[in-house]
């Protein structure tokens, strides 16, 4: 049966499906096609426009009906532009979803249906293959390695098709499920990230709360990625993915840990930043750097907060990071398993 125009509902809807759109025509028609055709309808659609030149948010509105279009006078970025979606939201979920991301077609059900399997957790992560080939892995949540490098699990891995539902380190901000009053509470996305790295960030002092996110591997996205950047590669990509992951190591770590991260992080960068192909991008990584250690005063500012509100010890959050080498060298997936008690 046909759901209702979502603005005639009186009742608040299960979920706020929050989509951020800037210059995405090539790609969000596509990704409302398939919110349109979810098997469960209990969801409302914020569309966030970040003041987009292309028109297309405008017209890519009608897919879904009752969308609640946001258009900005000027870009706030996908941190800032989510935050709007989750304070405009009705929804007891707030599900977040890049327009360059295409769910199939029981994608929210299945996040719903893992919600009642796992009542204590208030945030999951989506299993994401790679668009051009969905024998191939985007991610399965994001992991972070004991330098506070952080990466999304299984990248460019074969999917195996049997990954157990378990508790990873992050949720990857491009397909997400998360407790909309918690996200607040949280203070949402921290915009001064503008983008990328937003959700590690996130998924670090979910942490330190000691909230767990858990993986739904039968909820399946498929994912270009960065599309609205210039890829993974670009400059822009580049900049705030170094800046930021630098970021999230000083607002985040406990202080016990900084002593063992913090060198290991630097290192790990250099190598990294130097390693063959790499050393075409290491002006935009030393410019990435500049920047990080200019926002240093603000970010120790907000660290003071993070870590005066934290509730997990500084060896639980060393154990959710992983240890291994191997595991950040081939960005291997880590699920742990996670008891009805935590």
């Amino acid at each position: 049966m046909a759901q209702r125009n979502r603005e005639d509902k009186p009742q608040r809807p299960a979920i706020t499906v929050a989509v951020v759109a800037y210059r995405s025509g090539a790609t969000l028609a596509r990704c409302l096609e398939r919110l349109a055709a979810q098997t469960f309808r209990d969801f409302e659609l914020v569309l966030v426009d970040n003041a987009s030149p292309d028109g297309e948010a405008q017209a890519a509105a009608a897919i879904v009906p009752g969308t609640r279009l946001i258009e900005n006078a000027e870009n706030l970025g996908f941190a800032g532009a989510c935050n709007q979606a989750a304070a405009a939201g009705r929804g007891r979920w707030l599900v977040l979803l890049n327009p360059d991301a295409y769910p199939e077609p029981d994608w929210l059900a299945e996040l719903v249906d893992a919600a009642g399997r796992w009542p204590q957790v208030r945030s999951f992560t989506s299993r994401q293959v790679m668009d051009e080939d969905p024998a191939v892995l985007d991610g399965l949540g994001d992991v972070m390695s004991i330098p506070c490098i952080p990466y999304r699990g299984g990248y460019l891995a074969r999917d195996p098709g049997d990954t157990p539902e378990g508790q990873v380190f992050s949720p990857c901000g491009a397909a997400m499920m998360i407790d909309r009053e918690l996200f607040l509470a949280l203070g949402g996305f921290d915009e001064s990230f503008f983008c990328y790295c937003e959700d590690v960030d996130l998924g670090y002092r979910l942490q330190l709360a000691g909230e767990p996110t858990v993986v739904v591997p039968s909820a399946v996205v498929r994912h270009v990625g960065s599309a609205s950047s210039g890829g993974s590669k670009s400059e822009f990509a580049l900049f705030h993915g170094y800046r930021n992951r630098f970021w999230v190591l000083v607002k985040d770590t406990p202080a016990l840990l900084l002593p063992l991260v913090l060198p290991g992080h630097l290192l790990t960068a250099a190598y990294i930043a130097l390693r063959g192909p790499n050393r075409r991008y290491l002006g935009v990584t030393l410019r990435a750097y500049r920047a990080a250690l200019a926002g240093l005063p603000a970010v120790l500012r907000r660290r003071r907060e993070v870590q005066r509100t934290r509730r997990r010890s500084a060896f639980a959050i060393a154990r959710a990071m992983t240890w291994n080498p191997r595991d950040l060298a081939g960005r291997r997936a880590v699920i742990r398993s996670l008891s009805p008690s935590r």
